[in-house]
């Protein structure tokens, strides 16, 4: 067994508590979820028992029966790490498919996806807390404020909490790296006092 594989075995994503927690919270049953999002109760299930691990795609639609996002649900699967070594080759857990890369792993302040290959997010965003966009390869199109804006490699664009955006890679070889300040954390625009 290599570094790589000895490393994903011992720092396992555990999304499944925070999806449990979540439908918890909301009183839900699975077959209520199963409902709201088109999975499978016995899928759910697994999920949540850590015997499944869903895609991108099946952790969004959870979510979005769940009232939050992946990005909190991936925030929200482990909170014991303090360092935590991401290596270039970890899926972090999830499926294969999506093309997407938690960075940052645990409930932190903050949060790093890395999106690979022709991604559309297909739907509109609005977080709470600051987000950086940055364009590791490729370019992607971004619509924020009501202006669109073609980022290509290197560029990076910062939104401040509230804007409501949304994005989508324009060509397969795109990697785009975005890094937001965690929706548990509330920022403030005005720099503690020092008696604070």
């Amino acid at each position: 067994m290599n570094d790589k594989e000895k490393d994903a075995k011992e720092q396992p994503l555990r999304v499944g508590v925070a999806v449990r927690k979540r439908r918890r919270a909301l009183h839900l049953t699975l077959a209520a979820v199963s409902a709201r999002s088109g999975l499978s109760v016995p899928f759910l299930s697994q999920i949540e028992n850590e015997r499944a691990r869903p895609s991108m795609r099946s952790l969004e639609r959870v979510a979005d029966a769940l009232e939050t996002t992946a990005v909190d649900l991936l925030a929200a699967s482990d909170t014991a790490r303090t360092v935590d070594l991401v290596r270039a080759g970890d899926d972090s857990g999830l499926g294969p498919v999506g093309g997407v890369r938690p960075l940052v792993r645990g409930h932190h302040q903050l949060h790093a996806l890395e999106f690979n290959g022709d991604q559309d997010a297909g739907r509109e965003y609005q977080h709470r807390n600051d987000e950086l966009m940055y364009v590791v390869s490729g370019a992607c199109q971004v619509e924020a404020e009501g202006r669109a804006y073609r980022l290509e490699e290197g560029d990076a664009l910062f939104l401040s909490g509230g804007v409501r955006h949304r994005w989508r890679a324009v060509s397969d070889d795109t990697r785009l790296l975005v890094v937001a300040v965690g929706d548990h954390i509330h920022a403030t625009s005005e720099p503690p006092s020092p008696g604070r």
